[in-house]
């Protein structure tokens, strides 16, 4: 970490048993039941955790960026996420989609929000040319 970074948090999160077992946070305040996509069991999967956790911090990064062009964002605002879990030649992989809703806002000034947040969000960033990804305006 460089003298300019400044570490704002870090999640600690142990799992057992895979995809069929349990997460549970450091603080207690994560712990649940994980179940293979599509299969048996009623927990969650990383797929549904990894898109709840982009989108919120999505939302987040759009906040930042309408404060910044002194825009206030409808209370309607919501985003939905979707990550694919894919499989080609026997590798596995990702793909995402972000269909983020922003009612009542003009569409160039939403774009303009929904384009800036892809920029700094650091889920954005972390899969910025390492997964398919497509946020669109609906």
């Amino acid at each position: 970490m460089s003298r300019s970074e400044k570490l704002l948090y870090t999640a600690k999160i142990r799992t057992t048993g895979g995809r069929d077992g349990t997460s549970r946070s450091s603080d207690g305040r994560l712990d649940i039941r994980l179940s293979t996509p599509g299969g048996p069991g009623g927990g969650t999967n990383p797929e549904q955790l990894f898109a709840a956790g982009w989108s919120a911090c999505f939302e987040g990064a759009m906040a930042i960026a309408a404060r910044k062009m002194n825009i206030i964002l409808p209370a309607g605002l919501a985003i939905d996420a979707e990550v694919d879990l894919n499989v080609a030649d026997g590798a596995f992989f990702l793909g995402a989609r972000l269909n983020v809703s922003v009612p009542g806002l003009d569409r160039d000034v939403a774009q303009a929000v929904v384009d800036a947040a892809h920029q700094t969000c650091p889920y954005s960033k972390a899969t910025r040319g390492n997964i398919e990804v497509a946020i669109t305006l609906v």
